[in-house]
């Protein structure tokens, strides 16, 4: 039982241990997109597939001697490969979307090691079955579950804030050739047994009930495989609709990864365990619950604090997750199906991933995964109640399908275009007093059929019929307003890799007052003027008395300036340009500088030369600089945040080192660091004192015109001279940040929690 509790065990832990880590390695070289670890998480349940796949053939084609010998020649295969550490030639510049390169390096890299770990938890129950037939081998797959969910909790907590990325890779390469030794010694154990046949099937049992499998072994109706597929595939939608809302609005960092797919597992667990813990009525009504939370948050948007986002995103994927794996639990076949059966689940979780990271920003101008998600879910309870004839069911599959009528109206009011949520709830249920009626008739006479068995049967299908009915309805009712609401409010609405943008057009009957606006996600990032007059006019965060503006007014007069700016938008800082200037853009998102050049003007209208690097900012600098192309910018800006997330590979030591680099000396580096969530002051400060620099902060707290937003930039420099001029005295926030302790990220380490306001 030893070598297979340790290989167990390991191999669970390193399966999951390896999903953060790597994903931290990648992540700077693709721009800090939250599509990066979505895109991870696609690759990872794909691969899972595959292992799957190559354990149930295995088990199923091969004699027990030959899959010991094929899994041990892969497993040294997969010790050659190591280091795991991917090569810097994948940081080289690619533009458009980088999915498929993402996919190609992860393959590359942890591809075989990946597959070997999955598919050792079957292969080993499955030899475990055949050496000791007298005990049931469920143990080992709880102590696998365990073992996942060690290695999601303890990364964030204590792998990444005490060792580098190196050592952890290091470390995962020890720990595999620790693994290949114990399973080694299980397949030694497997040689040894020979060719005696096993006195039971030899199967993969996925299923950790309490009491061995008495499941029927009669065939598998088609409507439970497809439930095997499209249960786990909504809960993979959700998982991954769920981590990409948290990492736009928050920040791109390994926690928020390691959360959400913790409560997956999490449920995994729980509905696996013993058929005791999910109950059909009482979740349903969870269910609920989850979905007027979910609509609550879509209406608060990012004015939502940081911890009701994460508590009420993360608790209400935890219950629709229980309630897919709980259905799925529920729909478990006989030991024969079991393979079967698993990699169907494997499938439909693949599938989900595959939906949200390339289907979706292909079909959809904007993030709809999370309400679809959960139009999905009311669908499939009214499905399974109907399947069931469970009439208490139904009820609760009633209430979880009307509470849509509390999410459209977030919908509608999430980014504050709506009339309010309880306005339009009342609008969206007084257009639903019909369905209402019909509900309480409905009830009333299942109530009494119930008592009269012989027409329980055709109440619950007329029942049925109505509650699906009324699902499909909404669901239409969702899409439409989705796509009703853009049409209304946009002009202009595009998908891609590194986010949705948006652009508004307001007053346009106003000559003078007519303007368009860039959003992305929620965050503006520009805002022009279409009158002539109007047209070169500073706005937003970038006026005459922002931190940016006040910097850049006191650099010399008296010759041409170079500029850098981190982040395009909508071109608005090249008002600053004058005749002689010369002006560098760096912008990752191609979509952004189509729309700066096209739709909006400030580029093309300034006296100044423009300079557009496509590519991540970090990136293009250290292949400048590799090159012997130091640009020596009087004033490097930095102001890349997408919504309101923070790409923290911009904001490290090693990051700055390489901005010094391109300063020319006594030049600026101003970063925008306005933000909802998280105060970033202490991380620009201890960066500036940890490079001897001198640093201030400059608060626009009060701006006159309308279109002036308040703002705070920190500019930091080794001219303190300049940094002591009148000029940005008279706007320094000197005092607030007193007791904050300074706090400085690397690429190694950086917590939010340090910072979080």
């Amino acid at each position: 039982m030893l070598p297979f509790v340790l290989t167990t065990f390991s191999g669970a832990f390193l399966l999951f241990q390896v999903q953060p880590l790597i994903g931290k390695y990648i992540l700077p070289w693709f721009g800090g997109s939250p599509n990066v670890w979505t895109t991870c998480l696609l690759f990872f349940q794909t691969q899972l597939l595959v292992g799957y796949a190559y354990a149930h053939f295995s088990t199923t084609r091969l004699k027990p001697k030959t899959q010991a010998l094929l899994h041990m020649v892969l497993l040294v295969v997969a010790l050659g490969l190591m280091p795991i550490t991917p090569s810097e030639s994948w940081k080289q510049h690619l533009d458009g979307n980088p999915t498929f390169r993402v996919l190609l390096l992860l393959s590359v890299s942890v591809g075989l090691p990946y597959l070997v770990l999955s598919a050792t938890g079957p292969l080993l129950q499955s030899w475990f079955g055949r050496l000791r037939p007298g005990v049931s081998p469920y143990r080992l797959y709880a102590l696998s579950n365990v073992g996942s969910l060690l290695a999601l909790v303890s990364f964030p907590i204590y792998f990444e804030p005490n060792f580098t990325r190196k050592t952890m890779a290091l470390l995962w390469t020890v720990g595999l050739a620790m693994f290949a030794l114990a399973c080694s010694w299980c397949a030694l154990k497997i040689l040894r047994l020979g060719a005696r046949p096993a006195t039971v099937p030899s199967h993969i049992p996925v299923v950790a009930s309490a009491e061995p499998p008495t499941a029927s072994e009669r065939p598998v109706r088609w409507s439970s495989k497809l439930l095997w597929i499209l249960l786990p595939a909504i809960a993979s939608i959700l998982l991954v609709a769920t981590t990409n809302k948290l990492t736009q609005e928050v920040a791109v960092i390994p926690f928020l990864w390691v959360l959400p797919l913790a409560l997956y597992l999490m449920s995994f667990i729980v509905s696996f365990d013993h058929e005791r813990w999910y109950g059909r009525v009482p979740y349903f009504g969870l269910a609920t619950l989850s979905a007027g939370v979910v609509a609550e948050l879509l209406i608060a948007g990012v004015n939502a604090p940081i911890g009701q986002q994460v508590a009420g995103y993360g608790g209400s994927l935890f219950i629709a997750c229980m309630v897919c794996h709980g259905e799925l639990f529920r729909l478990r076949p006989g030991p024969r199906h079991l393979t079967a059966y698993y990699l169907y689940i494997a499938a439909g979780g693949a599938l989900g991933s595959f939906l949200v990271a390339v289907v979706a920003p292909a079909v959809f101008s904007d993030y709809r995964e999370i309400q679809i998600g959960w139009w999905l879910v009311s669908v499939l309870l009214v499905s399974l109640a109907v399947r069931d004839k469970s009439i208490g069911a139904m009820l609760a599959a009633a209430l979880a399908t009307l509470s849509l009528c509390l999410v459209v109206p977030g919908l509608r009011s999430s980014q504050g275009h709506g009339l309010g949520f309880w306005n339009e709830a009342k609008v969206y249920l007084g257009n639903f007093w019909l369905p209402a009626v019909l509900l309480v008739v409905v009830l009333v006479g299942a109530f009494f059929s119930f008592r009269e068995r012989r027409f329980r049967w055709r109440w619950s299908m007329v029942m049925g019929g109505y509650l699906s009915v009324l699902a499909l309805g909404l669901g239409a009712v969702l899409v439409w307003q989705m796509t009703d609401r853009d049409r209304r409010t946009s002009i202009q609405s595009s998908r891609n890799f590194y986010g949705v943008l948006k652009i508004y057009d307001y007053n346009p009957e106003d000559e003078t007052g007519h303007f368009k606006l860039l959003v992305n996600g929620v965050t503006n990032h520009g805002l022009q003027f279409t009158g002539p007059a109007q047209s070169t006019r500073k706005t937003t965060y970038y006026g005459e008395n922002s931190g940016v503006g006040r910097a850049i007014g006191l650099l010399p007069a008296n010759r041409s300036r170079r500029l850098g700016f981190v982040g395009l938008g909508a071109g608005t800082l090249t008002a600053f340009g004058r005749l002689g200037d010369k002006v560098r853009f760096y912008e990752i998102n191609p979509e952004v500088v189509r729309l700066a050049t096209s739709v909006f003007s400030y580029a093309t209208r300034t006296a100044a030369k423009i300079e557009i690097v496509l590519g991540d900012a970090r990136l293009s600098m250290e292949r400048e600089l590799a090159a012997g192309d130091a640009q020596r910018f009087d004033l490097l800006a930095l102001d890349a945040f997408s919504s309101d997330a923070i790409p923290v590979h911009l904001l490290t030591r090693e990051a700055f080192e390489i901005y010094l680099q391109q300063l020319a000396p006594n030049g600026v580096i101003a970063v925008h660091i306005s933000n909802r969530y998280l105060n970033l002051r202490p991380v620009v400060e201890g960066l500036a004192h940890e490079f001897g620099l001198g640093v201030v902060t400059i608060l626009d707290g009060d701006p006159k015109d309308w279109w002036l937003y308040r703002s705070t930039w920190v500019l930091v420099s080794s001219n303190r001279g300049l940094l002591t001029n009148p000029r940005l005295i008279e706007a320094a926030d000197i005092a607030a940040n007193q007791d904050q302790p300074e706090v400085i990220w690397t690429d190694d380490h950086a917590s939010v929690f340090e910072i979080l306001k």
